[in-house]
């Protein structure tokens, strides 16, 4: 059995802990609201965007002078995996949720006789899956250094992707990142983005809206297509900072609550050891006193 100094020692290694896990639950509720509000922001815009791109490629899909970054390169063999994680871990499963399903797609397409590469935005995916496909691991970029994330940021990465596939070195990107949906829940979601894949009209929308370009659907779509790419990257680093401090928040508050509970066991622990010992002193200076 521990010694009551022991037990003391641990019950305020504990509460230290608490502290601690109570500073960076307010830490994250307090950089939540501006990370909730700027991804909230962006998705109008990278809606909007995919929108519009979508009017004029269901036009220009078929046309010979189709971009390639709309008609892809014919081929479905080499795959490009656009992982985007957070770079601090202490946020529950944020970051092996989203590792967990680039995982499970890429075994997938490896059953399937493809040839899988690796992207990866953020320390903690590429920790993660450095074990299992160090090798498919073709660049990593960490933002760890970035205070505040701008589209430049996303737009560096976007220029990266498309300079490989200008080489030829992948067919499909798909990339993945959490989307917010509240304190407690964050969804990891697989987008294609390469080639981009065009939403056929709803039943429902009734006769399309027809439209005279100038320049060309396809000038325009030179244009359109590689800002689009940064607009999604973009928007995915937006949902996954506000994910990401959502799930820090959750996380850190079952902590506090965990420790909350451990220092009332080990407080009640330490009473009932240190009143048993001052019971058994008792007993032996009775039953001394007695035997005089």
């Amino acid at each position: 059995m521990a010694s009551l100094k022991d037990m003391r020692v641990r019950i305020a290694s504990t509460k230290a802990t608490q502290k601690i896990t109570k500073a960076m639950q307010m830490v994250a509720a307090s950089k939540l609201r501006r990370a909730q509000t700027a991804a909230e922001a962006a998705r109008p815009y990278a809606e909007k965007m995919d929108a519009v791109i979508s009017n004029i490629a269901t036009s220009a899909a078929g046309s010979p002078g189709a971009p390639v970054l709309l008609a892809g390169t014919g081929k479905d063999q080499a795959h490009l995996l656009l992982v985007c994680t957070g770079e601090r871990g202490l946020s529950g499963a944020f970051n092996s949720s989203i590792v967990r399903l680039a995982r499970e797609r890429a075994l997938t397409l490896i059953n399937q006789g493809k040839e899988v590469k690796f992207f990866c935005v953020g320390r903690k995916g590429f920790e993660q899956l450095r074990r299992t496909f160090e090798k498919q691991i073709i660049e990593n970029v960490e933002l760890r250094s970035v205070r505040q994330l701008g589209f430049v940021n996303a737009e560096d990465i976007a220029n990266k992707v498309i300079a490989r596939f200008n080489n030829g070195e992948f067919d499909v990107c798909t990339l993945f990142y959490s989307r917010f949906k509240s304190v407690i829940s964050q969804v990891p979601t697989a987008q294609q983005v390469i080639p981009l894949v065009v939403e056929a009209p709803s039943a429902n929308a009734g006769p399309a809206t027809s439209y005279e370009y100038e320049p060309e659907e396809d000038e325009i779509l030179d244009t359109l297509l590689p800002r689009n790419l940064a607009v999604q990257i973009f928007r995915a680093l937006l949902e996954n900072n506000a994910s990401f401090y959502g799930a820090q928040m959750s996380a850190m508050d079952n902590a506090t609550r965990n420790a909350g509970d451990m220092i009332r066991k080990q407080t009640l622990i330490y009473n009932r050891t240190r009143q048993a010992m001052i019971t058994k002193e008792l007993i032996e200076i009775i039953s001394g006193a007695e035997a005089i």
